[in-house]
């Protein structure tokens, strides 16, 4: 119980929003967007969250997901069931597979794309996982653009009964992950057994739980799959698991101001959104090597020549 502390002096807190995600088609796949939400922009650096699947793909089918620009965000792509090919401007080409981290730094432009692989469409194939996108901090969002793996094996692993928390990103319960971040990160993929029981870290500002299987217990208050829930600052917060559940603990680092979102450009500038949007319209990002005979247009623009 090392790397467990469960605080006694403090009166157990509860979540402080509930949301329940919207569903929304990617590429052929429907997902469950937590963020942004009406109620709640952000937490911590985490500006976007979806939560993929679970779903099954038939046999000659499968993701696809052309190429499409970003700037000013990091995007993380963690998957538990399923692979997804990731290309991009830089002439990256890197299959993600479950436990592995895939941390694309967008920075001042890149684009990529998102498919199935070729041999993975022969026959059914299962996806489940989690694509986050971290805004980066003013002073990095003009950052070269850049691409890393890291496999699930380099990941701090921690174990305690029926409780396995591994460290995506960030810091958190005493270990931290070996992906570069730009701020104080909250990043965490944890299994419970049932009745097994799991304190938040408490040393972040901002605090957030995606469940994304099972049935916990917080407070008192039940919750289930697909919800996302968000806590209080300083509060002792306790997960209880009612049955063998997945999470994904995030947050952090509050942002140093507020960000503009526009499709898939995240920025503390409106101008430079609008400078991006110029920029994809006449192709000024580059190309995908091995997938340069597509891409997603600028939604309410014509393609150059048209």
């Amino acid at each position: 119980m090392s790397w467990l502390h469960h605080p006694s002096d403090q009166p157990e807190g509860a979540a402080a929003l509930v949301i329940t995600p919207v569903s929304h088609d990617i590429g052929g796949l429907r997902v469950r967007r937590a963020l942004p939400h009406a109620s709640q922009r952000m937490v911590g650096p985490f500006v976007f969250l979806d939560h993929i699947g679970p779903a099954q793909f038939e046999a000659g089918h499968g993701l696809d997901v052309r190429p499409h620009p970003h700037i000013g965000l990091a995007t993380l792509t963690y998957l538990m069931q399923g692979c997804i090919l990731h290309r991009d401007t830089l002439g990256s080409a890197q299959e993600i597979r479950p436990g592995a981290v895939n941390w694309m730094t967008a920075g001042r432009g890149i684009a990529h794309s998102e498919r199935s692989p070729e041999d993975a469409r022969r026959g059914a194939q299962p996806i489940l996982g989690i694509q986050s996108w971290v805004a980066l901090p003013k002073a990095h969002e003009e950052a070269a653009p850049g691409f890393f793996h890291h496999e699930g094996t380099t990941l701090p692993q921690l174990e305690d009964g029926g409780i396995v928390a591994r460290i995506i990103a960030g810091r958190a319960y005493g270990a931290t992950a070996p992906v570069k971040v730009f701020s104080d990160t909250l990043y965490v993929d944890v299994s419970l057994g049932i009745g097994s029981a799991l304190p938040l870290p408490d040393e972040h500002e901002e605090r957030s739980v995606q469940i994304i299987a099972g049935e916990v217990e917080i407070a008192g208050e039940r919750f289930g799959e697909g919800q996302f829930l968000v806590f209080r600052p300083g509060d002792a917060i306790t997960i209880r698991a009612l049955a063998d559940s997945r999470l994904m603990l995030l947050g952090g680092e509050a942002l140093d101001g507020p960000r503009h979102i526009w499709w898939n450009f995240v920025s503390s500038s409106k101008e430079r959104i609008e400078q991006a949007k110029q920029d994809w319209v006449q192709r000024r990002f580059g190309l995908v090597p091995g997938d340069d005979q597509e891409f997603i247009p600028l939604p309410g623009s014509k393609p150059v020549g048209s």
